[in-house]
């Protein structure tokens, strides 16, 4: 059976979806981009903070579930330019510690709202 997870503390869906779905103890965030909840903007600066709110808004998402970063099995990034890859990567390493989720992460040509990075993570109870 599906439960919907919601919070105020991460960006309300804007559109048909929900922020996270949870099915057989498994916790399904949508793709997170990086918009501070409380003033629907993106946080100032580049990829790095773009990239730690982004992260704060899963974490956000995964509390409100009752987990924490912890329990992040899988994690998807989507870059607007590969080349943040490093930079981004320097963030999400503070929000993990080992044994790290697997991870993909991809370039794609534009993300929502001219967002340069997009994260969704899949967790486990």
């Amino acid at each position: 059976m599906k439960q919907t997870i919601d919070t105020p503390k991460a960006p309300a869906a804007i559109g048909p979806y929900s922020q996270a779905i949870e099915v057989n103890s498994f916790i399904y965030t949508s793709g997170q981009l990086p918009i501070d909840p409380t003033t629907g903007t993106f946080p100032e600066g580049g990829i790095q903070e773009q990239t730690r709110q982004s992260l704060e808004n899963v974490r956000n998402i995964l509390a409100e579930a009752g987990v924490g970063m912890e329990n992040v099995v899988k994690t998807t990034v989507l870059l607007s330019d590969i080349a943040d890859f490093g930079a981004m990567n320097e963030v999400y390493a503070q929000f993990f510690q080992a044994p790290y989720p697997a991870r993909s992460a991809f370039a794609v040509k534009d993300l929502p709202k001219g967002a340069l990075v997009e994260i969704e993570v899949v967790a486990a109870r």
